[in-house]
């Protein structure tokens, strides 16, 4: 019977101690469940609650920051040694609530005593702190740097960097179109329009002021919408004025063409030079950075062989009617919007830069690309198997920005919120770019872009007018005299150019389908004489009277009779509008563009050089080098007496110049940070492009007067540049910012 009891007492014993060993096991279960729940919940509370501040978080829940900056309601995680928290105790085993077990988002109104002043305080906090935030981002953003160059050695260069090189390449190529196509039609376009000398100017620097505006707003956007989604943007503005200013016949019409064309190529360059140099070491980045800017030279020697190849065509023209005509310099406009077309087509399979998305807190976006660039690499060379090693990166804290307006709200009112919200964005951006720790950089850095641009867009528009002066001089020096000549019943039929008659008589002459090239009639008398079929250019009669003379379809207007007396005379079926002259001008044309690819072409040992330099030397070396060089080949623009002399000259400035203007490319990118790249970039273009505003305006003035005025001014501004550079910190070997 003992026996029996101890086998019951036994029993019993061991049911309770299996009962035991399962509770407890029941309760370490529940703790880990429980804890990744609360994980779950604490992750879900902090997106939905950002912006507070974590000191209202631990308000609210109760909570204490842990080591690694979470919060845990009931201080959980720090009793994991006891058997339960003290929100359990006084449970019994069936509804028992175990340390760590989820209990939900708390509810708004939960804790309410304090809850509205907690937020109002955490708001006032957050704008007391914003000093400590924007230290944060900085630290951030210095941290990110160092882990982004690391990546990008991992990932290499190769194929992924060579297909981007030669994709934004055509939009860089599309910006250096743009610079040469007003001034490639110009001489044909103001004969198609009837442009006055003031209309003329207008269209030639409508485009600078086009690009000036795009320059600054795109290359703000740029840092807030992204660098692929902008120029994407940039460039189908770009292409569709262009296409229609192809097609439109008034002067106000293609001058608003042009113009909205010169606005979207403007965010080309600070985008291009931005978005490519974000995917390369920095061992790498002056090097092909430079080796970009070859496309800018590409894009003018494009636009200066389709010139020559298509505008002197006249045969390739129509009309309708009267009222509309397209002659060949339209067909160029048309064919000089292909590199942007060819941009867009080829930008839309490439991706956003991972250094904007992780700038923006994107990780998993910029994970994948950076993921693309290694993979599309290793597989290029030989190394498919090669596995990306990166698992996180570092991304920079954001500011909640956010304003929700409610579901109800119309869809006009949530764009207007958007476009202010992004406005505000763009524009403190740019203030930022001011700061006390940019402010000095930038000022330095606007003088030495409006040096630069000053005097090279002055100069390099300053030779080709003053090319076209010295033609004309030497055009004028063959002109050949008439005086007191008679001539009665005469058929001329052939085309007369290049002659003064004075004091002539002319009786019973017919002037039938011909031409007159820079023919001049002074105090001349035409009686009984016949005009039919007449195309003239720079052709006047002065001080003559016409007796019984007709004039049929003939654009012998009145504006060319100066002080002319009509007796008896008629005009009969007048050509209407302006028409294309063939004037003698057709060599002329032709060597415009001939000097225009030569002085194009001269860039490349400039752009080779810089290219193998940049790296070596520095920045700074090369940009101070090129603009003293730059400086002392101005001096030797007094012996530029002829047209050769001039070609020469042009293409020896512009060889050297070049390698500033990389070097001041690869230092503009290098010297801002990623999020603030692309506007101080836009900022300093625009900037550029009023410098070229001034400079053209101010040089050609000058052109048959002195050259002495623009030659002080161009050497001026390039010593001052250069002596400005070298105040300038040296990026050569440094990660990007």
């Amino acid at each position: 019977m003992d026996d029996d009891g101890r086998y019951r007492d036994g029993r019993s014993d061991f049911v309770r101690g299996a009962k035991d060993i399962a509770k407890v096991a029941k309760k370490q279960v529940g703790k880990k469940m429980g804890r990744g729940a609360d994980k779950v919940a604490d992750e879900y509370t902090k997106r939905s609650y950002k912006r507070f501040e974590e000191e209202d978080d631990d308000e609210d829940y109760g909570g204490t920051p842990s080591n690694d900056g979470g919060y845990y309601r009931n201080d959980s995680r720090a009793n994991d040694d006891e058997g339960h928290s003290d929100s359990t105790e006084g449970h019994d085993e069936d509804d028992e609530i175990y340390e760590g077990e989820y209990q939900g988002i708390p509810r708004a109104d939960s804790g309410k005593a304090g809850g509205l002043d907690g937020a109002a305080d955490a708001q006032a906090q957050q704008f007391r702190d914003l000093s400590a935030y924007e230290a944060e981002r900085r630290k951030d953003q210095d941290e990110l740097a160092q882990q982004y160059e690391t990546i990008l050695q991992e990932c290499g260069h190769g194929k992924f960097q060579w297909t981007l090189y030669f994709v934004l390449g055509l939009a860089l190529m599309a910006d250096g179109v743009e610079i040469f196509v007003v001034g490639f039609v110009l001489p044909s376009a103001e004969k198609d329009m009837c442009l006055s000398e003031p209309n003329k100017g207008m269209l030639g620097l409508i485009v600078y002021l086009g690009m000036m505006v795009g320059a600054f707003v795109w290359g703000g956007l740029a840092d807030r919408i992204g660098r692929r989604q902008t120029l994407l943007i940039s460039l189908s503005i770009n292409s569709v004025f262009a296409f229609f200013s192809s097609f439109v016949q008034g002067y106000v019409s293609f001058l608003f063409c042009r113009l909205a064309s010169g606005v979207g190529i403007g965010g080309s360059i600070p985008i291009v030079f931005s978005y490519y140099s974000e995917f390369l070491a920095q061992e790498k980045r002056g090097e092909h950075l430079s080796w970009l800017c070859m496309f800018w030279m590409i894009g003018g020697i494009y636009a200066s062989a389709m010139a020559w190849a298509i505008i002197p065509h006249y045969g390739w023209s129509f009309q309708m009617g009267s009222a509309y005509q397209f002659h060949s310099w339209r067909v160029f406009v048309l064919v000089c919007a292909l590199p942007s077309v060819a941009a867009i087509s080829a930008l839309t399979t490439m991706p956003e830069s991972p250094r904007f998305y992780l700038e923006n807190g994107k990780h998993d976006e910029a994970w994948m690309i950076l993921k693309q660039v290694h993979d599309t690499n290793m597989r290029a060379k030989g190394y498919p198997e090669r596995v990306f090693s990166v698992t996180t990166i570092k991304t920079v804290k954001q500011m909640d920005d956010l304003v929700t307006l409610g579901d109800g709200a119309a869809w006009h009112q949530k764009w207007k919120i958007k476009l202010t919200t992004l406005f505000h964005q763009v524009w403190h951006n740019f203030q930022a770019v001011f700061s006390p720790e940019y402010r000095r950089t930038t000022y330095m850095m606007m003088a030495v872009w409006f040096s630069m641009s000053f005097s090279y867009y002055g100069l390099t528009v300053w030779f080709p007018d003053m090319i076209k002066y010295l033609q004309k001089q030497e055009y004028a020096s063959r002109t050949k005299f008439f005086a007191k000549e008679k001539v009665e019943h005469v058929t001329f039929n052939f085309t007369l150019e290049n002659q003064v008659h004075r004091q002539g008589e002319y009786f019973n002459d017919k002037f039938m389908n011909l031409k007159m090239r820079s023919m001049v009639f002074e105090d001349s008398l035409f009686e009984e004489c016949y005009f039919e079929d007449i195309t003239s250019s720079n052709t006047f009669f002065k001080n003559c009277t016409f007796i019984a003379t007709l004039f049929y379809n003939t654009d012998l207007f009145k504006y060319r009779l100066v002080n002319s007396k009509l007796i008896n005379s008629t005009f009969l079926h007048n050509k209407e509008g302006c028409l294309l002259s063939d004037v003698s001008d057709e060599n002329n044309a032709y060597m415009v563009y001939f000097v225009s690819f030569l002085g194009t072409l001269a860039v490349l040992p400039g752009n080779i050089v810089s290219a193998l330099l940049m790296d070596k030397i520095g920045r700074l070396r090369m940009l101070a080098g090129s603009s003293v060089i730059s400086c002392v080949s101005c001096f030797f623009l007094s012996f530029g007496n002829s047209e050769s002399a001039m070609i020469a000259l042009l293409c020896l400035f512009g060889g050297i110049s070049i390698a500033s203007w990389n070097a001041l490319d690869v230092l503009t990118v290098e010297l801002y940070p990623s999020d603030k790249r692309t506007t101080a970039f836009g900022f300093l273009n625009a900037l550029c492009k009023l410098a070229a505003i001034l400079g053209i305006s101010i040089f050609t003035s000058f052109v048959g007067i002195t050259k002495a005025v623009p030659i002080l001014f161009a050497s001026g501004a390039l010593a001052a540049g250069s002596f400005l550079a070298l105040k300038l910190p040296e990026t050569r070997g440094q990660v990007l910012k």
